[in-house]
């Protein structure tokens, strides 16, 4: 009678800390044959016995590796014992994720106890091919999902599967418009959220999570977060965590909002990484693998043939203002809509501080939106352009003093312009006006008849924060 079949585990191999600065770790292991793959996890213990997590970065030759830290290397210290997990970095997927906050590894930090998830997944992975098959992509209409936000209905329509960017300098808004999406998608359409916070500041992470909890919103969205004082590794892998949870969701037939706010902070956490490894930067100073790393995570935010769809909001920090910067028109050829928010609307009350004029859309299409929604955008952009180069003439010498009919278009875009603002939900304690929600097809109506002159005896200041115009 045979016994019972043992599973033969592989022995389990172990090298020793040979340096250590900051984040970069270097490991020697005695034999070629336990010297780990690329972005495989190694294990150590600091001091304080506290788990540090190191991922391979490079092979220095004999049986040396080097190795990003995703932990804190302090208290770690040399000579002391690495194990070579033999695996990449995996996390939880599943649904006890909705409601609670983890890190880069899939651990949870929230206080809320273990997550029981027994489902795995590696962070890193290509695309999946399928993704790549034309006829797929293109066999249906792209699908619209009404934001309730009239400025972004209205000119930067949100399609299902599709990539937008907000860009925009510090203090400019972009969290509030990312905020403001997830309370009116969750609430109008019952779809779920996945928000990656990479490289922001701990408190905004804590402010986000309390928000939530107060709107309940926390059932539908699963936190990610890479923050601020963690390392570059951290920052920079916790965008793959974020994706990941958003494929495994859309791999079961669920349509999910992705939010990642600050994707300019995993370039950032690129960059350092690739400065710390010795590798020579580009001619602006960024990693020379800067377009490649961009375009590796991009390319897994799309639709899945036959499954669900990742639809991606992105803000992306503009260091100094500065369009032209190489890390921000790396990521801006990828994105489907970039919507440009202005430092000087943002100033003057404006908010959405969206700029109509330096913002793009690819789905502002009348095959896509409809014919009549489309004639009144190629309106509205010209009248905004029109009221813009009259804006600083009347500056200098006076609204009385420029022709009759530039008067006329003068104040129906300042009118525009004010009734493109909304209040928020989640800007009510700033505010103190209550959060509305706007139906696309009240937004066109009543642009159409500002344009048309219907409103022409209201006060531009009567359009000032406020939902649907005055009836």
């Amino acid at each position: 009678m045979s016994g019972p079949v043992l599973k033969v585990q592989e022995p389990i191999c172990s090298g020793r800390i040979i340096g250590v600065r900051g984040p970069v770790v270097d490991v020697r292991f005695e034999r070629v044959s336990d010297i780990p793959a690329l972005y495989v996890v190694l294990e150590c213990t600091a001091i304080d016995k506290r788990r540090v997590i190191l991922q391979v970065a490079e092979h220095l030759g004999k049986c040396d590796v080097r190795c990003i830290s995703l932990s804190d290397t302090l208290n770690l210290q040399l000579n002391s014992v690495a194990i070579n997990t033999r695996k990449p970095v995996n996390i939880r997927v599943g649904e006890d994720l909705f409601g609670r906050i983890i890190n880069v590894f899939g651990e949870p930090i929230d206080s809320q106890g273990p997550l029981t998830s027994t489902e795995f997944k590696v962070i890193r992975r290509p695309p999946r091919e399928e993704t790549f098959n034309i006829k797929s992509k293109f066999a249906e209409k792209p699908e619209v999902m009404e934001t309730g936000i009239k400025f972004i209905d209205l000119l930067f329509p949100l399609v299902k599967g599709s990539k937008t960017g907000v860009l925009g300098g510090a203090g400019c808004g972009k969290s509030v418009v990312i905020l403001e999406l997830i309370n009116n998608i969750v609430k109008k359409h019952s779809g779920c959220c996945v928000f990656t916070g990479i490289g922001e500041r701990i408190r905004e992470g804590n402010d986000l999570f309390y928000e939530l909890r107060e709107n309940n919103l926390l059932p539908k969205v699963k936190l990610v977060f890479g923050q601020m004082n963690e390392p570059p590794g951290a920052r920079f892998e916790c965008v793959n965590t974020g994706i990941t949870l958003a494929e495994d969701l859309a791999e079961k037939n669920k349509d999910v909002l992705l939010f990642m706010d600050n994707v300019f902070r995993f370039v950032q956490g690129g960059q350092e990484i690739s400065t710390l490894l010795g590798r020579v930067p580009g001619e602006s100073g960024y990693q020379p693998t800067l377009a490649s790393e961009v375009n590796s995570v991009e390319e897994r935010i799309r639709s899945i043939p036959g499954g669900g769809s990742i639809t991606s909001y992105q803000a992306v920090y503009v260091p100094a203002d500065d369009m032209t910067d190489p890390a921000v028109v790396a990521l801006f050829s990828c994105l489907d809509t970039v919507l440009t928010l202005s430092r000087d609307l943002a100033q003057r009350g404006f908010f959405p501080a969206i700029d109509a004029l330096s913002s793009s859309s690819s789905f502002l299409d009348p095959r896509i939106i409809g014919q009549g929604h489309y004639d009144v955008t190629q309106k509205l952009i010209s009248l905004f352009a029109k009221y813009n180069s009259l804006r600083r003439i009347v500056q200098v010498v006076g609204l009385e003093e420029i022709p009759k009919e530039d008067q006329v278009d003068y104040k129906r875009g300042e009118k525009l312009l004010n009734f493109m603002t909304q209040p928020f939900v989640v800007g009510e304690a700033f505010t103190g006006k209550k959060g509305e929600f706007v139906a696309t097809e009240d937004a066109v109506h009543d642009c159409e008849a500002i344009i048309a002159g219907v409103f022409d005896k209201l006060t531009s200041e009567q359009f000032y924060l406020i939902g649907s115009a005055p009836r």
